[in-house]
C-alpha cells in the first residue's frame, strides 16, 4: 500500500470478483447454443473493448450493446436471450468476503465502487440483497457516466464520500483499477483472494 496504514479512514470495495462471484464462461456456454461459434472461439473474442467501456458509463443503452454482442459472438438470439446470458456472469455473493466486510464495518465506513451496467445492476441490486445492505453506499459506472481505471472515476467517489483520497483504502480483484486507484491518491490492495482482504483489515485493525 502506498500510504501509512495509520491513515485509513474509509474502506472502499470493488463488487465482482470481491464481494460478487463472477464468472464470464457461464455467459459464453449459455450464448453457444445460439451461436455459430463453440465456447473456445467465443473466449477468443472477449475484449474490454469500446462499446463495453461506453455499456459501462451507460452511453450506450443495453439494446445497443447486445446488438453488439450479437456481432460478435455471431449470435441468434433475442434481447432477452442475451440478457440472460450477461446476467448468468453474475455467479452469487461471496459470504466469507461479506463477513469480512461487515466486521469491518464495525471500525470504519465501507462503500463500493463497482464498473457495471443496468442490466447487471438491476439484477444484483435485488438477487444479492446482502452486497447492497453491507455498504454505506454503492458508486456505479453507469450513475456516475465513468469507469475504473479512469483518474476522473476514483476522484469523483472521493469528492462523494468527502475525505482525502489518501483515507481511502480500496479493494479489487484487477491490476489496471489498483493501479488507477493509487495514481489517484488512494492506498489499495490487490484482491487475488480472501486472505488478501483479512490481511489488509488486519493490519489497520479493522477486525
Amino acid at each position: 500500500m502506498s500510504q501509512s496504514v495509520s491513515q485509513v479512514q474509509v474502506l472502499l470495495f470493488d463488487l465482482g470478483g470481491v464481494v460478487i462471484d463472477i464468472s464470464i464462461d457461464r455467459a459464453l456456454q449459455r450464448w453457444e447454443p445460439a451461436s455459430r461459434l463453440t465456447v473456445t472461439q467465443m473466449r477468443e473474442r472477449l475484449a474490454a473493448d469500446e462499446a463495453f467501456k461506453q455499456h459501462e458509463r451507460g452511453e450506450l443503452s443495453a439494446s445497443g450493446y447486445f446488438d453488439h454482442l450479437r456481432r460478435v459472438f455471431e449470435l441468434d438470439a433475442s434481447d432477452n436471450e442475451v440478457a440472460a446470458g450477461w446476467n448468468a456472469i453474475l455467479v452469487g455473493e461471496n459470504h466469507a468476503s461479506l463477513e469480512l466486510v461487515r466486521a469491518a464495518r464495525r471500525h470504519l465506513p465501507c462503500y463500493a465502487f463497482t464498473n457495471t451496467s443496468h442490466t447487471h445492476q438491476a439484477t444484483w441490486s435485488t438477487a444479492f440483497p446482502n452486497v447492497v445492505s453491507a455498504f454505506e453506499r454503492i458508486f456505479s459506472s453507469p450513475q456516475l457516466g465513468l469507469r475504473k481505471p479512469e483518474r476522473a472515476a476514483y476522484e469523483a467517489v472521493t469528492r462523494e464520500i468527502g475525505v482525502d483520497p489518501a483515507n481511502i483504502l480500496f479493494f479489487d480483484d484487477l491490476a489496471e483499477n489498483v493501479e488507477g486507484a493509487r495514481a489517484a491518491g488512494m492506498q489499495a490492495v490487490q484482491v487475488h483472494g480472501i486472505e488478501d482482504i483479512r490481511q489488509a483489515l488486519t493490519a489497520i485493525a479493522a477486525l
